[in-house]
């Protein structure tokens, strides 16, 4: 064989490894790209702006809920209460300021406050209780859902003032898709340039290296649940904004989207691995699939079947990387 000839097959199999490296990396950027092309192709209504606006506003609730279980499946946990979370935050703002005349500002602060208490307790029975994290947020779910009803009487509650604002528009553009962005800069700058960020993904990585190196791993174990608690609080305020009122069963089945998101952006759901980037991408990827198939009037127990099978395929790569991981 010449070594010109041995030179092409280097050359050729040189790029065939940076094709394969970059769709391991990138392969729900390059989902959405195409999937947005043949829905382009598909249906000129996809394309438009007000549409493409639509997309976003659908998105963003669970984009900042899948921000927030970024934090949890990175450090090899993984957090259902989410949506639960979500719809008690918001059961608690509108309560405190139509039945106990607080003032805006005060009752989203204490909304934020409950996110975070539910998220701590979710951590901490994670951390000294030892139980796991899939356990531990079952149990915080089901006991946010509860709290949910009996503080609202199963009765929804409307909301006003700085609550709609979180539905309303600033200069054309939503924000609940401005909210979003916001929420997605803060989680990327916490996960990748804050020590709290650099010990997340050290404990998903290997939580016995991690608490030998210094690392304090109970300390950690708890904020990623604080962390992901307050994500779901705003999301919960991005919920109520639009509706002007908050349901006893908001938010209800997101987490699993949420989670869907995340795994779809690349995150492992053995920990370590993950970037707020993907996330997004994932959570605007689910949120396409859907928009495209309401403007082909697919039925929405079809939708349910594609997006599960969207959800296996992702779990299914991130398996088969994991193992040429090891190998």
């Amino acid at each position: 064989m010449s070594s010109v000839t041995k030179n092409k097959k280097m050359v050729s199999a040189g790029a065939g490894n940076v094709v394969k490296e970059f769709l391991a990396r990138n392969g729900a950027l390059v989902g959405l790209i195409l999937l947005c092309i043949i829905l382009a192709i598909s249906t000129p209504a996809f394309l438009t702006g007000a549409n493409l606006l639509n997309v976003g506003i659908q998105a963003s609730t669970i984009a900042i809920l899948a921000f927030g279980e970024t934090f949890a499946i990175v450090s090899a946990g993984i957090d259902l209460s989410v949506g639960a979370v979500a719809a008690f935050s918001s059961m608690v703002v509108a309560y405190t300021g139509s039945s106990m005349g607080l003032p805006a500002w005060l009752t989203i602060l204490i909304g934020l406050a409950a996110g975070a208490g539910f998220g701590a307790l979710s951590g901490m029975a994670n951390a000294f209780l030892k139980l796991p994290s899939f356990i531990a947020t079952l149990a915080t779910m089901s006991i946010a859902r509860g709290l949910t009803l009996v503080i609202s009487d199963g009765r929804p509650i409307n909301t006003s003032g700085l609550v709609n604002f979180f539905g309303s528009t600033l200069a054309g553009i939503p924000i609940p898709i401005i909210t979003m962005i916001v929420m997605g800069i803060v989680a990327a700058v916490i996960l990748n340039f804050t020590s709290m960020g650099r010990s997340v993904y050290a404990v998903g990585g290997n939580m016995e290296a991690s608490r030998l190196s210094g690392i304090h791993v109970h300390k950690t174990q708890i904020m990623v649940f604080v962390l992901s608690g307050i994500f779901a609080a705003v999301a919960g305020l991005v919920i109520a904004g639009r509706l002007h009122s908050v349901q006893p069963q908001a938010a209800n089945g997101y987490e699993m989207d949420a989670i869907a998101s995340t795994v779809i952006g690349g995150a492992s759901l053995s920990g370590g691995k993950g970037k707020i980037s993907g996330t997004f991408v994932g959570a605007i990827l689910l949120a396409v699939i859907r928009n495209g198939l309401n403007i082909l009037n697919v039925s929405s127990f079809w939708q349910q079947v594609v997006i599960g099978l969207v959800i296996a395929v992702a779990v299914s790569i991130d398996t088969m990387r994991r193992k040429q991981d090891i190998h």
